[in-house]
């Protein structure tokens, strides 16, 4: 049941998350697998994209990449162009010129094509009933209704099936990448440690910054030439930076980052969160001001630093309220529908506000949870150790309270407040905190490590425009 962090989708997301390096189209032929070939990767000619023969002749589509077995056509990539133009117009983000925005999505579009493949080797899987009750909390965190959210997507140019396949990839590339890396990352004691007595050391107040950044990534397995070319870049970027060119545009011009398309920004994040290395520059600016280009094994990346706040911690241990509760959870399965999980619980309130049951006694017949061994008893609760629609029904009930039936993504619970109290954060949390922290820092870098190796792996075959 307890869950430190949850990924919430946006919709945004589903159209902004430009993901991996772009390079051209030679170097990527370089890095093809040598077992791979052109034939073996063309389409069956069933997928044929001319009208037959007795028809006008026009082409009506056409491959623009072969990407291993399957395809990217023109008309995907113009669709795809076309819906991140509005976006970017409705989030006043300057457009970088038409070559490089199409360049940008189409290495994305090929990378996500890639990791799609990989995810239906693995099986993961997202039926429609998981699929629908992410759809519903995206319309609830728009405040909108489903067929408000149909209707303004519909408004948008985007048939709302359309939507809930980009919906349902998306939770699927999250799976994989849960699976390929937020799984494979550890954090040692020794680095817990560590972390925490830099922390101690460190002035009492920590700075939050502010970021955008603009990434010339570094190909796997590059050679010194292709890294001279990659470097070549960046100093240009960073030269039209200091006479004045907008960093926005010029991050969706030329950076490599899943950022790019939002205009480099990476928002708030904890100075002690940052690799070491863009900490040391960082903190030598200024709001609006520029690093030096910053090597890393990822690339060389130039960061702007769009604002500084203090962190506020002025204690080193700070007070919360922790909340002793317990819950019944019905899952939602393919004989237990929504409906009737939720009308279950309702009888089973119905019993407990009617003396004729014990929380605990029912928790132990009908909780799907591993609480209900223990009568449904989750112990004492601190802030973010459950998932949000959890919490927020918790925080309002009053001690010796039950709350209506409420729908996670885990189920449909009915939720006791047992007892609260204020404690001051233990060490065992503070050593949670740091190891999530660390886990952070990490993670970020991980992850373009993987999405590259993904890319790279691809035979990826680029079709001139006159085929």
């Amino acid at each position: 049941m307890r869950n430190a962090s949850m990924h919430q989708l946006k919709i945004a997301a589903v159209l902004l998350c430009a993901i991996s390096g772009a390079t051209t189209s030679s170097v990527w032929a370089q890095q093809a697998a040598p077992a791979a070939k052109p034939a073996a990767a063309k389409p069956a000619p069933a997928k044929g994209f001319t009208p037959p023969a007795s028809s006008s002749g026009q082409t009506i589509d056409a491959i623009a990449v072969v990407v291993n077995d399957d395809v990217i056509t023109r008309n995907e990539v113009a669709a795809r162009i076309k819906s991140v133009e509005q976006r970017m117009k409705a989030q006043n983000v300057p457009l970088p010129d038409p070559a490089d925005l199409r360049r940008q999505l189409l290495e994305r579009m090929i990378v996500e094509r890639a990791q799609m493949q990989l995810a239906k080797e693995m099986g993961v899987r997202v039926d429609d009933q998981t699929l629908d009750r992410a759809i519903g909390r995206i319309a609830e965190q728009q405040k909108m209704t489903i067929q408000d959210l149909r209707n303004q997507m519909e408004k948008e140019g985007t048939p709302f099936a359309t939507f809930r396949e980009e919906i349902r990839d998306e939770i699927i590339m999250q799976r994989l990448r849960e699976h390929e890396v937020d799984a494979k990352i550890q954090i040692s004691d020794s680095e817990v440690d560590n972390f925490l007595a830099a922390e101690k050391a460190a002035a009492s107040e920590q700075a939050e910054l502010n970021l955008s950044q603009i990434l010339v990534r570094i190909p796997e397995n590059s050679t010194p030439e292709q890294i001279a070319a990659r470097r070549a870049r960046a100093e240009e970027v960073s030269r039209q930076l200091r006479t004045g060119a907008d960093f926005a545009k010029m991050a969706g011009t030329y950076s490599d980052a899943s950022d790019a398309l939002s205009g480099g920004e990476i928002g708030w994040r904890n100075s002690d969160r940052l690799p070491p290395l863009f900490t040391e520059q960082l903190l030598k600016l200024k709001p609006g001001q520029i690093t030096p280009i910053i090597k890393s094994n990822t690339g060389f990346h130039i960061l702007k630093l769009v604002d500084r706040r203090s962190a506020a911690e002025a204690q080193a241990v700070a007070a919360v309220q922790q909340t002793h509760a317990r819950h019944i959870l019905l899952k939602v399965t393919p004989t237990m529908s929504a409906a009737d999980a939720k009308r279950k619980l309702l009888e089973l309130k119905e019993r407990l506000d009617n003396k004729a049951a014990k929380f605990e006694d029912l928790a132990r017949l009908f909780s799907n949870d591993g609480s209900a061994a223990k009568g449904g008893d989750l112990g004492w609760l601190y802030p973010g150790d459950t998932v949000p629609e959890f919490e927020t029904a918790m925080n309002a009930l009053k001690p010796g309270e039950v709350s209506q039936p409420i729908e996670s993504s885990f189920g449909f619970h009915l939720i006791e407040v047992l007892e609260r109290k204020s404690d001051d954060v233990s060490k065992e949390k503070q050593r949670n905190a740091a190891r999530n922290a660390l886990r952070e820092r990490k993670l970020e870098e991980a992850t373009e490590n993987w999405a590259r190796e993904v890319r790279d792996r691809a035979y990826v075959e680029f079709r001139p425009d006159d085929q």
